[in-house]
């Protein structure tokens, strides 16, 4: 009767504390915990994955070490904490209960809340009566236009967009955790043309994704049919899109997790796998083995000056446009086959080792055109690449490594480690070593560069929370570049560090402030242009930020962001300040931002998380001169309808021109509608 009363008390001071599985701020939550503004992150793929946790949560009942470890939010003593608590107290009855471990603040459990269940998925009845019953269920349909007349639609000799100004997209997905998940998603592109034109390879919307899947079916664990991506061991040969990289969650992070197939249901036209896989369970030992033919953009080209072969792709072009001639021309001219496997083996409650492989075979072989920085990139028809991971916890500890080798000899490995050295502090320390010529095309490893090749380095994280109002994170990193880079003409080097405190004073008042630094080389030319040196470059990038709210109606945002670079004595500067004010009230909620920017070049443009329609990403660069401001308005009709409509706008007062080639625009604005509408099928 006692722990009855508590776990009821727990309840009662959560329920006032968070909501369980509400609707969440990804945009927000991405912000806080994870990665720096960079152009250099594929922040989609991030996005992506984060969404996939949301609508398709880890039962905590059934989860495992890596499963909860993937989400990057508990620290090695939690970890053990959670687990020892199921291991004495047997499954949880509810969410709430997270409030009895004692090593679970409050702000962590908010943060984990919206990607768990506790949920029992066991029912007997029929697959098909189990989706068309499932609540769990929504249908998305997404417009949006840049309102002013880009240069690509002006064009009237051929040379332009070959469709209007329109970017259509729909997602239709029902899923049930730990059962099924079914989904298919379309879109068409702003200035892609939505046509039936089967020799141009136009069908409809440019881009369909369709994936099912069925999970925990006897000995069968997973099995995807459709499109899908894995991620096993660190990522060295088969890395998922949740890669959450160098930020403000600075020890979690650079630990990848073994999280087996996974749904594909993102818009982003590569890096995922169409066809079949399945893991198959014998105890302790998960078998996963899969095949895949995609469909992928390339370059084609006949030159034989510089190649071997009569015909070849220089380059796989992964943006997914299809939007003028050219683009359409590029339009799946290379078939991808991809077949693989993986195995991992679970020894006790600590270690977990396994092995991964897959071959890459190309209809066309690839070569990029030969240059001195990318002599040893890929070249040929097929890829063999192959992989030794493993993990170990011994109290709170967490160590972890993953050693592969492609086919042409080179070697990629990572090797680290996470502690947590006090219940208030915690600490992370890794290596990495991509060989020059180590060709991963699915590998998603921790990394400075945007690919697993070319690069060795050693990283360290602190976070340090003394008290439930005051938290200290800060890492550093040095990396080096053994051979030559795009734009650097010998190998380099280069080192970056963070610094962020953050105070909360209070649930409504949170205030941080940060300050980053990267050191890297890049060549210049000499005056005669004949040679080159390398010459240190410094970006110095600070963030100022406050979040406050009164009751539940409103809450504000206030940031200031700035930058620094310098190169060869010349120093060059970029600052931001932003204000956000948002209202919510009866079955509406308001968001909107005004921002006013200055930049002096392109190296201090300021990138800012911004709100936007549900499951819509955005984070636009602010470069120039200027203002930006934006208005997003989201109605709740009823339990199962939803709309939301949003209104943003670029104004360069300067400026006679925004943009440039077929982007550009006349004028001094640059503005953007998006609207949307969700729509759920109750039963």
């Amino acid at each position: 009767m006692k722990e009855v009363l508590i776990i009821g008390l727990i309840g009662l001071t959560l329920f006032t504390q968070a909501q369980v599985r509400s609707e969440i701020d990804l945009e927000d939550f991405a912000e806080r915990r994870f990665q720096i503004q960079d152009d250099d992150i594929n922040y989609e793929d991030l996005y992506e994955s984060l969404l996939l946790y949301y609508t398709n949560p880890i039962n905590l009942n059934r989860a495992t070490r890596a499963d909860l470890a993937s989400l990057s939010i508990l620290s090695p003593i939690q970890l053990n904490a959670f687990f020892n608590y199921i291991d004495k107290r047997g499954k949880l009855i509810s969410l709430y209960e997270l409030q009895a471990i004692p090593e679970l603040d409050m702000a962590t459990i908010r943060d984990l809340l919206p990607f768990v269940t506790v949920t029992e998925t066991a029912d007997g009845r029929p697959l098909p009566q189990r989706i068309l019953t499932e609540e769990n269920n929504y249908l998305l349909l997404r417009y949006s236009r840049t309102l002013e007349t880009e240069e690509g639609y002006r064009r009237e000799d051929g040379s332009g967009y070959q469709g209007d100004q329109n970017t259509l997209y729909g997602r239709f997905r029902v899923s049930h955790p730990d059962d099924f998940s079914l989904g298919i998603t379309f879109e068409k592109d702003a200035g892609e043309a939505f046509a039936v034109k089967p020799d141009q390879k136009q069908y409809g919307f440019d881009f369909y994704s369709f994936h099912f899947l069925l999970e925990n079916k006897g000995r069968m664990k997973t099995l995807a049919i459709g499109d899908y991506q894995m991620q096993f061991g660190q990522g060295l040969v088969l890395g998922s899109g949740f890669g959450a990289g160098k930020g403000a969650e600075t020890v979690n992070t650079i630990k990848r997790s073994t999280v087996g197939i996974r749904p594909y249901s993102s818009v982003l036209e590569s890096g995922y796998f169409r066809g079949a896989a399945t893991t198959l369970s014998f105890g302790q030992l998960e078998a996963t083995v899969f095949g895949s033919t995609l469909l992928q953009d390339g370059n084609l080209r006949t030159d034989s000056t510089y190649s071997n072969f009569e015909e070849f792709v220089n380059s796989i072009q992964a943006t997914g446009f299809h939007r003028t001639q050219n683009e359409l021309g590029g339009k799946n001219t290379l078939r991808e086959i991809s077949t693989g496997f993986a195995l991992d083996y679970t020894m006790g409650p600590g270690l977990s080792f396994g092995a991964t492989g897959l071959l890459s075979t190309f209809s066309r072989p690839l070569q990029k055109k030969p240059n001195n920085y990318n002599q040893y990139e890929f070249t040929g028809d097929q890829n063999l690449i192959g992989s030794l991971y493993a993990s170990y916890n011994w109290q709170n500890f967490i160590f972890f490594s993953e050693v592969a080798q492609s086919q042409s000899g080179g070697i990629g490995a990572v090797g680290g480690l996470l502690a947590s050295l006090t219940p208030k502090l915690d600490f992370s320390w890794m290596v990495r070593n991509y060989d020059k010529n180590y060709h991963s095309f699915y590998g998603n490893a921790f990394s400075e560069s945007s690919r697993n090749i070319n690069e060795t380095g050693v990283y360290w994280g602190l976070m340090y929370k003394p008290s439930r109002k005051y938290q200290l994170a800060a890492y550093f990193d040095k990396f080096s570049f053994p051979w030559l880079k795009f734009r650097v003409d010998a190998p380099s080097e280069g080192y970056e560090y963070l610094g962020r405190f953050t105070y909360k004073p209070s649930r409504s008042v949170q205030m941080y402030a940060q300050f980053r630094q990267e050191n890297k080389e890049l060549s210049i030319s000499s005056e005669d242009g004949n040679l080159s040196q390398l010459t240190q470059t410094i970006k110095q990038s600070y963030i100022f930020n406050i979040d406050y709210a009164i009751g539940r109606t409103f809450s504000f945002k206030s940031r200031v962001q700035g930058s620094n670079y310098e190169q060869e004595n010349i120093k060059t500067h970029g600052i931001a300040l932003v204000q956000d004010v948002n209202l919510s009230f009866w079955k509406m909620k308001l968001s909107s931002r005004f921002a006013l920017f200055e930049t002096e070049d392109f190296n201090n443009r300021q990138y800012l998380y911004e709100r936007n329609v549900l499951y819509a990403f955005s984070i636009p660069a602010y470069n120039g001169t200027g203002f930006r401001s934006y208005l997003l308005l989201q109605y709740t009709a009823s339990k199962s309808l939803s709309f939301w409509a949003r209104y943003a706008r670029f104004e360069y007062p300067d400026q006679d021109a925004v943009g440039s080639g077929l982007q550009d625009v006349a004028g001094s604005t640059r503005s953007e509608l998006r609207l949307m509408i969700r729509y759920k099928f109750r039963n």
